[in-house]
C-alpha cells in the first residue's frame, strides 16, 4: 500500500482528495480581518478564500451534510468574534480552523461510528471481466476499511491533530495555533496517532504528507 495522503481519504466514500490550500498570506489576512471590524464587507474575502478549505476539511471529516452547516457556523462564529483575533499571535487560516474543530467536536461520536462503520464494509466481489479494475477496486476498498478501523482507535486528542495534519495540510505551528497547544504537544499527539494508524495497517502510514512520505 503506497503511504500517500489519496488513502486517508478513501476511509469514507465519498471524500474526493481535493487540494484546495493556498498560498499563506497572513500578514494580508490579519490586516483585511483587522479592517473588517471597521468595514464588515470586508470580511468577505477572508469568507472567499478560506470558505472551500474549511467546507473541504469538515466534510471529509463529518460528510457533506454536516459540513454545509458547520463551515458556515465557522464563519458565523468567526465572524462576530473578529475583534478578538490578535494578528500578532495567530494566522487566520489557523484561527478559522480551530474554530472548526470546536464545532466538529459536538460530533465526535457520529465520526467515530462513522469510521466503525466504514470499517465493516464488504468487500466488492468480481462478476468476471475488468479483473485489473476490480481487483484495484477491492484493493482500495480494503485499505479504507482497515485504516477506517485505525482511525476509530485513535483518541479523540491525537485525531484532532491527525486530522489536521493530514486532511487540513495545516503546519505543526498551524495546528498548535488552531487548537491552543505548544508545537511539543503537536509532536507527540501526532506520533502517537501515527503509531496507531501503523500498528493497524502494517507499518503503513497512509495519513503522512507527501512531504513527509
Amino acid at each position: 500500500m503506497t503511504p500517500d495522503l489519496a488513502l486517508a481519504t478513501l476511509a469514507l466514500p465519498g471524500r474526493p482528495l481535493v487540494s484546495s490550500r493556498v498560498d499563506l498570506i497572513p500578514d494580508e489576512d490579519a490586516r483585511t480581518l483587522e479592517a473588517s471590524t471597521r468595514e464588515p464587507d470586508r470580511f468577505t474575502l477572508i469568507f472567499d478564500r478560506y470558505f472551500p478549505q474549511v467546507h473541504s476539511y469538515v466534510a471529509r471529516r463529518l460528510g457533506s451534510d454536516l459540513a454545509d452547516d458547520l463551515a458556515a457556523e465557522t464563519f458565523l462564529v468567526a465572524f462576530r468574534q473578529r475583534a478578538k483575533f490578535d494578528g500578532r499571535n495567530g494566522v487566520v487560516r489557523a484561527w478559522l480552523y480551530g474554530i472548526a474543530t470546536n464545532l466538529i467536536r459536538r460530533h465526535r461520536r457520529d465520526e467515530v461510528r462513522a469510521w466503525r462503520a466504514t470499517a465493516k464494509l464488504p468487500l466488492p466481489t468480481s462478476t468476471g471481466g475488468h479483473e485489473e479494475r476490480v481487483a484495484a477496486q477491492v484493493t482500495a476498498q480494503g485499505a479504507s476499511r482497515q485504516l477506517a478501523a485505525a482511525l476509530a482507535k485513535v483518541s479523540a486528542k491525537d485525531r484532532e491533530v491527525l486530522m489536521l495534519v493530514a486532511l487540513g495540510e495545516l503546519t505543526y505551528d498551524e495546528v498548535a495555533a488552531a487548537l491552543g497547544i505548544a508545537n511539543g504537544t503537536v509532536a507527540s499527539r501526532l506520533s502517537r496517532a501515527r503509531k496507531v494508524v501503523r500498528e493497524h495497517l502494517g507499518h503503513t502510514d497512509p495519513t503522512a504528507t507527501r512531504d513527509e512520505a
